[in-house]
């Protein structure tokens, strides 16, 4: 697939015109131009995001533009890097310095809502409609919807086509099937299969669909079924068909050992894509992330961010800030933006849509309906149960504790059990 070019501001404010769907009452109200004034018309927000890098600095700055052109105010983009965002967030929550509008990594919208910064979207007239359960819990805190993702993304297995065709292994859908595929594709200078496993959130987003296709929970994690999502993994690094180095590697590092020939299968998202395309020798497809039984449909993270309308004490600048951000959730904006970000619009029937135009995506969107957003069951807890996982993956992987043991000891460090 070939990544389309970055439409103009012109051309991206034509599609705006009309009625911005998603506010039913957004504009009637008085407002001043600063950012604690609450008189004189709004000419102007401030946004803020964690979009440094280009392409997508300068594609979000042009949506921006056009949504701002379209609810008449000028809108002006500040990013920063993405570790550098919440700290500056809750530093402005407290000097109530907060920007008009806010992009935020779904998982850690809990943690700003609970603090109070946020105002939920349905005092603006906002009531989302056609998002899969996942994806609106993605947004939500404490039944109150704070945030919506123009976009969302997961992750599926990636696999080389020469590769399998060689060797003769199916695609595989089962546990079962991935071993059994990942033994025969594994040979000198190249293993059967490629996972991220750091001691980071990575590590454990990419076990997530492991754990929870095997109805295991974050919730407890000293379970059977967690110690079997886990055994697969030391399975596969015991057999040899997965590298031990996978201890260490980033979804980058996974990346470039597929482009290389050195790994036959990867888990990855759907972001690796456009790098994908540009190697015209490299013949790749992707399939469901397989599941412990025939038939069962994946359970995978949720990714993506949310953008939040933060509190302020303009009424105005918040009305205008939730014009923008519908703006950003009309159908075209949802289809511009997946086909720039390599993403699945976050509406149903939009991502039908966009998976029947761009087909490499469609596995990701049969996905991303079952997907599940990481803070659903924990919420702002969740953080301390990611990081007994990765502990455990670390502990398991290395042979320093059976996969049972491992997980006792997370579920002891994330709830104190």
């Amino acid at each position: 697939m070939i990544s389309p070019a970055r439409p103009s501001v012109r051309r991206i404010a034509a599609l705006l015109t009309g009625t911005i769907t998603l506010v039913v009452a957004a504009t009637g109200c008085g407002g001043g131009t600063g950012a604690g004034s609450t008189t004189g018309k709004v000419t102007s927000i401030t946004a803020l995001d964690y979009y440094t890098d280009e392409p997508e600095h300068t594609q979000w700055d042009e949506m921006l533009t056009a949504c701002g052109k379209a609810a008449g105010v000028k809108v002006e983009q500040t990013s920063v890097p993405a570790a550098s965002l919440i700290p500056r967030v809750l530093r402005q929550s407290s000097s109530r310095t907060l920007p008009d509008l806010l992009m935020l990594d779904n998982p850690d919208l809990q943690q700003i809502a609970q603090t109070g910064a946020l105002t939920p979207l349905d005092q603006y007239g906002i009531q989302p409609r056609g998002y899969a359960k996942g994806i609106l819990s993605a947004g939500t805190y404490r039944g109150k919807v704070y945030g919506l993702a123009p976009y969302v993304s997961t992750v599926a297995l990636f696999y080389n086509k020469d590769m399998l065709a060689r060797a003769g292994v199916a695609v595989p859908r089962t546990w079962g099937e991935l071993k059994t595929a990942a033994t025969k594709l594994t040979r000198p200078g190249r293993y059967g299969m490629a996972v991220d496993a750091n001691a980071t959130f990575e590590g454990t987003w990419q076990f997530l669909p492991f754990l929870w296709s095997n109805g295991g929970d974050e919730r407890r994690l000293d379970t059977p079924q967690a110690a079997q999502a886990l055994q697969l993994w030391v399975d596969l690094v015991k057999s040899g068909s997965m590298s031990k180095s996978v201890l260490n590697w980033t979804q980058a590092d996974v990346h470039d050992q597929f482009v290389a020939g050195r790994t036959a299968m990867m888990i990855n998202g759907p972001w690796r894509i456009p790098a994908l395309n540009t190697n015209k020798d490299l013949h790749w497809g992707v399939a469901p992330v397989p599941v412990p039984r025939a038939g069962q449909t994946p359970v995978t993270p949720l990714g993506g961010e949310v953008w939040t309308v933060p509190q302020s004490p303009s009424k105005a600048r918040r009305a205008k800030a939730a014009q923008v951000l519908a703006c950003l959730h009309n159908s075209s904006n949802m289809l511009t933006l997946a086909r720039q970000h390599f993403t699945v619009p976050s509406r149903t029937a939009v991502a039908a849509r966009h998976a029947e135009q761009v087909p490499s995506m469609s596995v990701f969107a049969t996905s991303v309906a079952a997907a599940r957003a990481r803070t659903s069951e924990l919420g702002v807890r969740w953080p301390k149960a990611a990081t007994g996982i990765y502990t455990a993956i670390q502990s398991a992987l290395t042979g320093e504790q059976t996969p049972a043991e491992a997980l006792r000891r997370a579920q002891r460090f994330a709830t104190g059990d």
